[in-house]
């Protein structure tokens, strides 16, 4: 399958889910940006994960499981984000004996299978078609000036439904721009469900 490389761009705060942050993936070659809701915990173990720098004094759960992998002669291969359901991404963990050259795949929360992945410097993929369901282009040039704040504009549903396509992509772009992913994510959902109609 072609698997498309993704970068971690940064992880921000949710501002629609309490105790909930937004990680930002990308495909560098489009610039298509993957916002997955994590946890708080997890994204505190990515941070330190990138931060090579910074040790805990205590090893963190995916320090823990890193070392177990180490000391077990496996190494993390790459991790790759295989299917998006009901908002929801699924992840597999590829690790191989460096040993025997025995090949192990996990299945595991994205959250983890990302915490994992910064430790051993490996790389995270994706699908096209996760891409083309719960990927988000942000042009640019196209982005108001508006100091605005996207978050003081509340969305629901039926209002969504009220709008017409160019103001949802407005929304769509100042929701990303806002780093309000999860509200990027209900207006992209709107998007998806017209063209859907139209086809």
């Amino acid at each position: 399958m072609d698997y498309k490389q993704l970068i971690i761009r940064g992880i921000s705060y949710s501002q629609t889910q309490s105790g909930a942050y937004a990680l930002l993936l990308e495909h560098e070659e489009t610039h298509i940006k993957l916002p997955v809701v994590i946890g708080n915990f997890e994204a505190q173990s990515i941070s330190l994960g990138l931060e090579k720098d910074i040790h805990p004094p205590r090893p963190l759960t995916h320090d823990l499981f890193t070392k177990f992998i180490v000391s077990a002669n496996y190494e993390l291969v790459s991790v790759i984000i295989y299917q998006i359901v009901d908002g929801v991404f699924f992840s597999n963990i590829n690790f191989k004996n460096k040993v025997t050259e025995e090949e192990l795949i996990l299945d595991a929360r994205t959250s983890d299978a990302v915490a994992m992945a910064v430790r051993f410097d490996a790389p995270i993929f994706t699908t096209q078609q996760v891409l083309n369901e719960a990927g988000i282009l942000l042009e640019l040039e196209d982005v108001s000036k508006e100091e605005q704040s996207f978050s003081e504009t509340v969305q629901t549903e039926d209002n969504l439904r009220s709008l017409s396509m160019e103001e949802l992509q407005k929304l769509l772009e100042d929701a990303v721009k806002e780093e309000d992913y999860d509200t990027a994510l209900e207006i992209q959902e709107e998007i998806k469900r017209r063209k859907k109609k139209i086809d």
